[in-house]
């Protein structure tokens, strides 16, 4: 328990909405949701215990459990229980509250089940319902488009949006080693067309014979139609030679990239644009089309505009070039290639087998974000 004093007794308890908080002269106890005391009753012994410390409060003496003691057994609810240790925000509707011990921390039996105290857990960060939804909605509705792009004009407040949300991505060190270099020339886009031509003529002779006309008739870009292009690089030398977290992996800042690359994705799948990366052009000829500096690599050229439709199912997976890996079979546990080694790790990749097969079968549905 915790102890707090009180001017006014109507309090508002977050991240614990849920819980009805009953004060007894600067005590407290929970009770469960709707309402129903936790011990069960209309007067359990619990609060048995509270009502008896109020009373003796006047006296200066008070019955039942301290505040550093073990809260005794009751008869309505006999067996232990392990306890649990929340961190849980207090304010008061119109009036002041002053926390005695300097910590927020509130200690309380486990008779919650797991679902309850992991939904505790997480209310004072999660997102509503609706947030969430839309989120998940716009990773499992991302597709790499290629053909459906309309010449309609992106505003600018929608392309400054998505520049943005690329360049508020995460990156190693700190470094932000990204540059957009966007492209709306018809000039200039003819120009890297010709380059993915003759890129795209020599990758179907890396296939086998028997995929190569599959290769050829697929349609792997949109740069002439699309309205912008966008190049993303990454400066290297951005945050000088010894950058935190690169010291042992060099290609961080790369990486780092990419991740802006993902961003400007979801942040173009939420407005409404469509994406297309473009990966089978000459690096070095890039460059040199745009002038890139040594030291600056590119690492995404990008289609974006408004499109006709998004497709339910990526091209490639539609045309039979590849399906969807099962996820199970990519989830191990505590070392590469290593299987489920007890039951929580059964149920977890029984649960990730019933939600891929929804996803394969029925798409994105609004109940993916509640428990079923």
């Amino acid at each position: 328990m915790i102890s707090i004093r009180l001017y006014f007794f109507q309090v508002s308890c977050f991240p614990l909405a849920s819980y009805q908080v009953l004060v007894w002269s600067g005590r407290f106890i929970w009770r469960g949701r709707n309402g129903n005391n936790r011990e069960g009753g209309e007067n359990p012994p619990r609060a048995q215990r509270c009502e008896g410390d109020w009373q003796a409060n006047a006296t200066g003496e008070f019955s039942g459990k301290g505040p550093d003691q073990e809260e005794p057994e009751s008869e309505d609810r006999p067996e232990r229980r392990q306890k649990h240790v929340w961190k849980a925000g207090f304010s008061i509707k119109g009036t002041d509250m002053e926390i005695l011990n300097n910590s927020t921390t509130v200690v309380a039996d486990k008779s919650f089940s797991d679902r309850d105290s992991q939904d505790i857990a997480g209310e004072a960060h999660r997102f509503s319902d609706g947030d969430r939804n839309a989120f998940y909605q716009t990773i499992f509705s991302r597709r790499d488009v290629r053909g459906q792009f309309l010449p309609d004009n992106i505003p600018e407040d929608v392309l400054s949006r998505v520049l943005m949300a690329a360049h508020y991505a995460p990156s190693v060190g700190f470094m932000q080693p990204w540059n957009f270099v966007v492209i709306q020339s018809k000039e200039t886009k003819q120009q890297v067309h010709q380059l993915f031509d003759k890129a795209h003529q020599e990758a179907a002779e890396m296939f086998p014979p028997e995929k190569r006309e599959i290769y050829r008739n697929l349609k792997l870009e949109g740069i002439l139609e699309s309205p912008v292009n966008i190049c993303i690089t990454c400066d290297k030398q951005r945050a000088g030679p010894v950058v935190v977290g690169r010291t042992h992996i060099p290609e961080m800042d790369v990486y780092s990239s990419v991740c802006a690359v993902q961003n400007l994705w979801l942040a173009s799948r939420a407005e409404g644009l469509g994406l297309g990366w473009v990966s089978i052009l000459n690096p070095r000829s890039l460059k040199e089309l745009l002038e890139i500096p040594e030291g600056v690599v590119p690492v995404a050229y990008i289609c974006l505009g408004y499109v006709s439709r998004f497709f339910d199912k990526p091209e490639l997976q539609t045309a039979g070039w590849r399906q969807r890996l099962p996820l199970v079979e990519l989830v191990n546990f505590e070392g590469y290639g290593k299987p489920a080694g007890g039951e929580a790790d059964d149920q977890l990749l029984a649960r990730i087998s019933r939600d891929q097969q929804e996803l394969e079968t029925k798409g994105y549905q609004p109940g993916f974000v509640t428990a079923r």
